[in-house]
Protein backbone atom coordinates (compact mmCIF):
# COMPACT_ATOMS: atom_id res chain seq x y z
CA UNK A 1 0.00 0.00 0.00
CA UNK A 2 1.32 3.72 -0.72
CA UNK A 3 2.13 6.10 1.94
CA UNK A 4 -1.23 8.11 2.54
CA UNK A 5 0.38 11.70 1.36
CA UNK A 6 1.87 9.53 -1.67
CA UNK A 7 -1.90 8.30 -2.89
CA UNK A 8 -3.70 11.92 -1.75
CA UNK A 9 -1.20 13.75 -4.14
CA UNK A 10 -1.60 10.70 -7.01
CA UNK A 11 -5.42 11.65 -6.42
CA UNK A 12 -5.47 15.29 -6.60
CA UNK A 13 -9.10 15.89 -8.19
CA UNK A 14 -7.99 18.73 -9.89
CA UNK A 15 -5.40 15.88 -12.11
CA UNK A 16 -7.25 12.60 -11.82
CA UNK A 17 -10.46 10.64 -13.83
CA UNK A 18 -12.34 8.10 -12.45
CA UNK A 19 -13.03 5.08 -15.48
CA UNK A 20 -15.46 2.59 -14.91
CA UNK A 21 -14.97 -0.54 -17.34
CA UNK A 22 -18.04 -2.30 -18.98
CA UNK A 23 -20.49 -1.52 -15.95
CA UNK A 24 -23.41 -1.83 -18.09
CA UNK A 25 -26.62 -3.04 -17.69
CA UNK A 26 -25.87 -6.61 -20.28
CA UNK A 27 -22.45 -6.94 -17.95
CA UNK A 28 -23.09 -6.72 -14.25
CA UNK A 29 -26.83 -5.96 -14.33
CA UNK A 30 -29.55 -8.26 -13.51
CA UNK A 31 -30.62 -9.28 -16.97
CA UNK A 32 -26.95 -9.71 -17.45
CA UNK A 33 -25.47 -11.82 -20.45
CA UNK A 34 -22.97 -13.29 -17.96
CA UNK A 35 -24.55 -14.06 -15.05
CA UNK A 36 -21.52 -15.75 -13.44
CA UNK A 37 -19.49 -11.96 -13.43
CA UNK A 38 -22.80 -9.87 -12.65
CA UNK A 39 -23.02 -12.34 -9.72
CA UNK A 40 -19.02 -11.45 -8.80
CA UNK A 41 -19.67 -8.06 -9.00
CA UNK A 42 -22.46 -7.77 -6.79
CA UNK A 43 -21.50 -10.65 -3.78
CA UNK A 44 -18.09 -9.43 -3.50
CA UNK A 45 -19.75 -5.37 -3.05
CA UNK A 46 -17.47 -4.04 -6.17
CA UNK A 47 -20.33 -2.94 -7.92
CA UNK A 48 -21.90 -0.83 -4.99
CA UNK A 49 -18.16 0.23 -3.97
CA UNK A 50 -17.79 1.79 -8.22
CA UNK A 51 -21.00 3.19 -6.96
CA UNK A 52 -19.76 5.13 -3.73
CA UNK A 53 -16.61 5.63 -5.88
CA UNK A 54 -18.57 7.86 -8.87
CA UNK A 55 -20.89 9.15 -6.42
CA UNK A 56 -18.21 10.87 -4.50
CA UNK A 57 -16.38 11.78 -7.40
CA UNK A 58 -18.95 13.75 -8.38
CA UNK A 59 -18.92 15.59 -5.05
CA UNK A 60 -15.34 16.27 -5.64
CA UNK A 61 -15.07 17.62 -9.11
CA UNK A 62 -13.31 14.28 -10.30
CA UNK A 63 -14.35 13.65 -13.99
CA UNK A 64 -16.27 10.29 -14.60
CA UNK A 65 -15.52 8.33 -17.78
CA UNK A 66 -18.23 5.51 -18.48
CA UNK A 67 -16.87 2.66 -20.54
CA UNK A 68 -18.91 0.76 -22.50
CA UNK A 69 -18.78 -2.32 -24.60
CA UNK A 70 -21.47 -2.37 -27.08
CA UNK A 71 -22.29 -3.99 -31.20
CA UNK A 72 -24.21 -3.04 -33.83
CA UNK A 73 -26.98 -5.41 -34.54
CA UNK A 74 -25.40 -6.78 -37.76
CA UNK A 75 -22.13 -7.58 -36.05
CA UNK A 76 -20.23 -5.33 -38.52
CA UNK A 77 -16.40 -3.91 -36.82
CA UNK A 78 -16.00 -6.79 -34.29
CA UNK A 79 -13.88 -8.75 -33.71
CA UNK A 80 -13.96 -12.14 -34.72
CA UNK A 81 -9.67 -13.44 -34.20
CA UNK A 82 -10.35 -14.87 -30.49
CA UNK A 83 -12.73 -17.22 -28.48
CA UNK A 84 -13.94 -15.02 -26.34
CA UNK A 85 -15.33 -12.60 -29.31
CA UNK A 86 -17.42 -15.96 -30.41
CA UNK A 87 -18.58 -16.69 -27.17
CA UNK A 88 -20.14 -13.54 -27.16
CA UNK A 89 -22.05 -13.76 -30.41
CA UNK A 90 -23.67 -16.50 -28.86
CA UNK A 91 -24.92 -15.27 -25.61
CA UNK A 92 -28.37 -15.02 -24.64
CA UNK A 93 -27.86 -11.34 -24.18
CA UNK A 94 -26.45 -8.90 -26.67
CA UNK A 95 -24.69 -5.67 -26.06
CA UNK A 96 -26.24 -3.93 -28.95
CA UNK A 97 -26.43 -0.39 -29.82
CA UNK A 98 -29.06 1.80 -28.00
CA UNK A 99 -30.38 -1.10 -25.97
CA UNK A 100 -31.04 -1.42 -22.36
CA UNK A 101 -27.99 -3.55 -22.10
CA UNK A 102 -25.63 -0.65 -22.62
CA UNK A 103 -26.59 1.68 -20.30
CA UNK A 104 -24.54 2.42 -17.10
CA UNK A 105 -25.99 -0.25 -14.62
CA UNK A 106 -27.31 0.45 -11.67
CA UNK A 107 -26.76 1.53 -9.08
CA UNK A 108 -24.13 3.80 -10.15
CA UNK A 109 -24.87 7.25 -10.85
CA UNK A 110 -24.84 8.94 -14.09
CA UNK A 111 -24.12 12.83 -13.35
CA UNK A 112 -24.79 15.08 -16.70
CA UNK A 113 -20.67 16.05 -16.21
CA UNK A 114 -19.83 12.42 -17.02
CA UNK A 115 -18.70 11.22 -20.27
CA UNK A 116 -19.74 7.77 -22.11
CA UNK A 117 -17.02 6.57 -24.28
CA UNK A 118 -18.22 3.45 -26.81
CA UNK A 119 -16.84 0.64 -28.21
CA UNK A 120 -17.55 -1.33 -30.94
CA UNK A 121 -14.24 -3.90 -30.92
CA UNK A 122 -11.10 -5.12 -28.85
CA UNK A 123 -10.78 -5.62 -25.55
CA UNK A 124 -9.86 -2.78 -24.13
CA UNK A 125 -11.48 0.50 -22.99
CA UNK A 126 -8.79 2.68 -23.90
CA UNK A 127 -6.42 1.58 -27.31
CA UNK A 128 -8.62 2.57 -30.30
CA UNK A 129 -10.86 4.83 -28.37
CA UNK A 130 -11.18 7.72 -27.64
CA UNK A 131 -10.73 7.93 -23.49
CA UNK A 132 -6.54 8.69 -24.14
CA UNK A 133 -7.35 12.12 -25.90
CA UNK A 134 -9.80 13.23 -23.56
CA UNK A 135 -7.67 11.91 -20.69
CA UNK A 136 -5.33 14.94 -22.13
CA UNK A 137 -7.97 17.11 -22.93
CA UNK A 138 -8.60 16.95 -19.18
CA UNK A 139 -4.98 17.49 -17.73
CA UNK A 140 -5.29 13.81 -16.14
CA UNK A 141 -2.23 12.21 -14.77
CA UNK A 142 -4.14 9.66 -13.13
CA UNK A 143 -6.29 7.07 -13.65
CA UNK A 144 -8.86 5.56 -11.35
CA UNK A 145 -9.67 2.26 -13.08
CA UNK A 146 -12.52 0.25 -11.67
CA UNK A 147 -15.40 -2.42 -12.97
CA UNK A 148 -14.82 -5.71 -14.64
CA UNK A 149 -13.74 -7.85 -15.68
CA UNK A 150 -10.39 -8.26 -13.58
CA UNK A 151 -9.79 -11.22 -16.67
CA UNK A 152 -9.60 -9.28 -19.40
CA UNK A 153 -10.43 -5.63 -19.45
CA UNK A 154 -9.26 -4.96 -16.59
CA UNK A 155 -5.82 -5.39 -17.02
CA UNK A 156 -6.01 -4.08 -20.76
CA UNK A 157 -7.11 -0.91 -19.25
CA UNK A 158 -4.18 -0.94 -16.85
CA UNK A 159 -1.33 -1.64 -18.83
CA UNK A 160 -2.64 0.56 -21.60
CA UNK A 161 -2.81 3.77 -19.22
CA UNK A 162 0.88 3.25 -18.28
CA UNK A 163 2.05 2.79 -21.31
CA UNK A 164 0.17 6.16 -22.62
CA UNK A 165 1.97 7.68 -19.33
CA UNK A 166 -0.60 7.96 -16.91
CA UNK A 167 -0.59 6.70 -13.46
CA UNK A 168 -3.03 3.75 -12.61
CA UNK A 169 -4.45 3.38 -9.64
CA UNK A 170 -7.24 0.62 -8.93
CA UNK A 171 -9.00 -0.27 -5.75
CA UNK A 172 -8.99 -3.86 -5.20
CA UNK A 173 -12.35 -4.22 -4.01
CA UNK A 174 -13.87 -2.17 -7.19
CA UNK A 175 -13.18 -4.76 -9.35
CA UNK A 176 -14.54 -7.96 -10.21
CA UNK A 177 -13.64 -11.20 -12.06
CA UNK A 178 -14.30 -15.21 -12.32
CA UNK A 179 -13.83 -16.74 -10.48
CA UNK A 180 -13.35 -15.15 -7.29
CA UNK A 181 -10.37 -15.82 -6.17
CA UNK A 182 -8.93 -15.34 -9.35
CA UNK A 183 -9.28 -11.30 -8.86
CA UNK A 184 -6.79 -11.19 -5.47
CA UNK A 185 -4.28 -13.46 -7.81
CA UNK A 186 -4.59 -11.06 -10.56
CA UNK A 187 -4.10 -7.79 -8.40
CA UNK A 188 -1.01 -9.27 -6.52
CA UNK A 189 0.72 -10.90 -9.06
CA UNK A 190 0.14 -8.34 -12.34
CA UNK A 191 -1.32 -5.38 -11.72
CA UNK A 192 0.68 -4.93 -8.24
CA UNK A 193 3.16 -4.73 -10.08
CA UNK A 194 2.71 -1.76 -12.48
CA UNK A 195 -0.48 0.19 -10.92
CA UNK A 196 -0.88 1.68 -7.33
CA UNK A 197 -3.21 -0.95 -5.53
CA UNK A 198 -5.54 0.28 -2.82
CA UNK A 199 -8.67 0.17 -1.62
CA UNK A 200 -12.20 2.13 -1.82
CA UNK A 201 -12.23 3.65 1.55
CA UNK A 202 -8.50 4.86 1.29
CA UNK A 203 -9.50 6.88 -2.31
CA UNK A 204 -13.00 8.11 -0.39
CA UNK A 205 -10.61 9.35 2.46
CA UNK A 206 -8.56 11.21 -0.26
CA UNK A 207 -11.23 12.99 -1.36
CA UNK A 208 -12.62 13.93 1.64
CA UNK A 209 -9.26 15.54 1.97
CA UNK A 210 -7.90 16.06 -1.28
CA UNK A 211 -4.57 18.39 -2.05
CA UNK A 212 -5.22 22.17 -3.06
CA UNK A 213 -4.69 22.53 -6.22
CA UNK A 214 -1.09 24.65 -7.06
Amino acid sequence: MPSDARLVEQLDPATTVLLTVECQRGVVGTDSALPELAEAARSSGALMRIARLVSAAHDTGVQVLHAIAERRPDGRGANRNARIFHAAERLPVRQTIGSTAVRVADPIPVSEHDLVVRRLHGLSPIAGTDVDALLRNFGCRTLVITGVSANVAIPNAVFDAVNLGYTAVVPADAIAGVPADYTPAMVRNTLALVATVTTTEDVLTCWQHPRRAR
